[in-house]
């Protein structure tokens, strides 16, 4: 059985899990994994779209607020960030003793934003904002519209998740953001900069399952692109977060932008349930994990170093995909448009449920 408090006493990197109910939240569920280890929370528009629609735990604030002319879109936002901030305060004590590292609850801009950098920023600000705790990340897609809102955010001392990464060059340009934002914000404010904290959410196994299908001619590379990708942009965070121009900003506290493993339960079942995590465990590191995920880790996951033990291999692995014709750039901007539709569509589909609900409660 693999323990959450060994794995990050002995290689440094933390759990968060990927899911938050109002059921969680009534029933202990979620001070539960709390006290199994899990070290923080994600969030996203399916999620709560799921959260919502799933249950009748929200009718009663929904009726509340629809009686008093709350739109449906509102009540929506009114409910995710009631539960927001509730989560928030279960890990506000985890926050505290480790210092702002860990103990985050993201929650996800409006996805409709992810090509509008102004909407980006100034919805990112506002439902910072409202949700008004310390420990809360502000998730912003790494789109090209979204990098600027991403330095920006920083720059006014607010952490941000940075959500959907598909490709190499664009955690490149995701992890400039930050540090160009501190830099912003240090320019401006004198002092410590270790309340200011971010994470870069790389994409694992969506990458597999498209890029999967492509392998015909090369099946052995098959399961190796995913994690191949996730082990080399790990490379390029430890190159990124060291010479003169990061050590300026570490005199002063500032923290590093983890990477932060999404996407990490297992869609094709002739893989090992938990390959997504056993193959990328290292310092400085977190996996944000589904429930079922979570459970198998629990029971048969490795706490063993993976996510640069074998860097040759790797880099083998990646050259070895470009000679068989796949091109990853293409495949990331395929990735990343799909996961701005999907979530957007999500976010759609809970606002005309609620739409429809709103309209037969007004009679």
């Amino acid at each position: 059985m693999a323990s959450l408090t060994d794995l990050y006493s002995s290689q440094g990197q933390s759990i968060w899990l990927d899911n938050l109910s109002r059921a969680h939240l009534r029933n202990g569920a979620l001070r539960s994994r709390i006290a199994q280890g899990v070290r923080g929370l994600t969030s996203n528009p399916t999620i709560f779209a799921k959260a919502i629609q799933g249950s009748d735990d929200y009718d009663e604030q929904f009726a509340t607020l629809i009686s008093s002319g709350t739109t449906a879109t509102d009540a929506y936002w009114e409910m995710v960030i009631d539960d927001i901030r509730a989560a928030c305060d279960e890990f506000h004590p985890l926050f505290m003793t480790s210092r702002g590292v860990d103990g985050f609850v993201s929650v996800e801009v409006a996805p409709e934003l992810a090509r509008d950098t102004n909407g980006t920023l100034s919805a990112a600000k506002e439902l910072h904002a409202r949700v008004d705790r310390q420990n809360v990340m502000i998730k912003i897609p790494a789109t090209l519209e979204g990098l600027p809102a991403i330095r920006a955010m920083i720059a006014a001392g607010c952490s941000v998740n940075v959500t959907l990464i598909f490709s190499l060059e664009r955690h490149l340009d995701v992890m400039e953001a930050y540090i160009a934002g501190l830099e912003d914000y240090a320019a401006q404010h004198p002092g410590d900069l270790s309340h200011i904290a971010s994470v870069a959410s790389f994409f694992i196994s969506r990458v597999d399952s498209l890029v999967d299908p492509l392998l015909t001619e090369v099946p052995q590379l098959r399961g190796h692109a995913a994690l191949a990708q996730g082990r080399l942009a790990y490379a390029n965070f430890m190159n990124t977060f060291t010479g003169d121009r990061w050590k300026a900003l570490a005199a002063r506290g500032a923290l590093v932008q983890r990477p932060l493993w999404a996407s990490t339960g297992t869609k094709n079942p002739s893989y090992s349930d938990v390959v997504y995590l056993d193959g990328l465990i290292g310092p400085d590191t977190v996996n944000t994990v589904p429930e079922g995920t979570l459970d198998s880790y629990l029971d048969h996951g490795s706490i063993d170093r993976t996510v640069d033990a074998h860097s040759s291999r790797d880099r083998e692995v990646w050259n070895a995909l470009a000679e068989a014709g796949i091109d990853m750039s293409a495949v990331a901007e395929q990735l990343e448009d799909e996961g701005v539709r999907s979530f957007a569509a999500s976010f759609d589909e809970v606002i005309a449920a609620l739409e429809s609900k709103a309209a037969t409660l007004r009679g």
